[in-house]
C-alpha cells in the first residue's frame, strides 16, 4: 500500500486536498471515504487504508477545505463544538457546495482505476453527504450510509438514490431515533438498513461508542455491497 495527499480540482475552479491510499496491487475499484464532523483526521485516514488493504484504490477528500483547510480534530467536547461549528458554515454554502468537491474525488477515482466503478462511504455527517451524493453525484456504483445524522429527518427522506445503497445506524443512538430510522427503512425498501445494539460513532475506535462487533459486522457487509456493485 502507498498513501499521498492530493488536491483535487472542482467544477467551479475550488482546490481541495484529499488523502488517497492505493493497493498494493491493481485496484478492484475505488471508494470515496467521507469525514465525520473530525475532519481527515487519523481515523478517516485509517479507514482508507483499510479499504486499499482490501484491494481498492481510496480517497477521502476534506469536505472542510470550502471553510476551513486542515482540519484534523480528535474527539473531545470542544473538537466536537469546533466540528459542529465548521459543519454548520459547509451546510450554509450555496448548492451545490461541497458535493463538487466529492463529485471531483468520484472523477478522480475513476480515472486512476481506469474507468473502474467507484464507490462511496462515510459516517455521521459523512454518512449523510453519501445519503445526499447517492442522489446527486454522477460515477457512482454504490453508496454506504453509517449513521447519518439528518438522513431519517426533514426533506431528506424525499431523496432517491441513483445506485444500490446501503445505511447502518446504532439503536442506541440518541442523534437518531430508532423511530425514525424505522420509519426511513418503510420509506426506502430499496435501501439495504441495517440495526446495530450499538450507539452513534461504533466504527471508530478512537470514540468511547466504539463497538467492536458491530463495527466488524457492519464492515464486513459493506464490503460486500461493495463488492457485489464494483466487482
Amino acid at each position: 500500500m502507498a498513501s499521498s495527499t492530493i488536491t483535487l480540482t472542482a467544477a467551479d475552479g475550488f482546490k481541495a486536498s484529499a488523502y488517497v491510499s492505493e493497493p498494493s496491487g491493481a485496484p478492484k475499484g475505488a471508494i470515496v471515504v467521507v469525514q465525520e464532523i473530525f475532519g481527515v483526521n487519523s481515523h478517516i485516514r485509517g479507514v482508507a487504508d483499510g479499504y486499499a488493504a482490501a484491494g481498492y484504490f481510496a480517497i477521502a477528500p476534506a469536505t472542510f477545505d470550502r471553510v476551513e483547510r486542515d482540519i484534523q480534530l480528535g474527539y473531545t467536547a470542544d473538537d466536537m463544538t469546533q466540528g459542529s461549528r465548521l459543519k454548520a458554515a459547509v451546510d450554509a454554502l450555496p448548492a451545490p457546495g461541497v458535493l463538487q468537491d466529492i463529485q471531483a474525488a468520484v472523477d478522480h477515482a475513476a480515472k486512476a482505476t481506469k474507468a473502474g466503478k467507484v464507490g462511496i462511504v462515510g459516517y455521521c455527517w459523512g454518512g449523510l453527504l453519501v445519503w445526499r451524493a447517492a442522489e446527486q453525484v454522477r460515477g457512482l456504483s454504490a453508496a454506504v450510509a453509517y449513521y447519518g445524522g439528518g438522513m431519517t429527518v426533514g426533506s431528506e427522506p424525499a431523496r432517491r438514490p441513483a445506485v444500490p445503497t446501503m445505511a447502518h445506524f446504532g439503536d442506541q443512538d440518541a442523534h437518531i431515533p430508532v423511530e425514525g430510522v424505522k420509519a426511513f427503512e418503510q420509506a426506502h425498501p430499496e435501501v439495504e438498513v441495517h440495526l446495530y445494539a450499538a450507539n452513534h460513532g461504533f466504527n471508530c475506535e478512537q470514540r468511547g461508542s466504539y463497538n467492536a462487533g458491530a463495527a466488524a459486522t457492519a464492515l464486513e457487509r459493506s464490503l460486500f455491497h461493495f463488492g457485489k456493485h464494483l466487482g
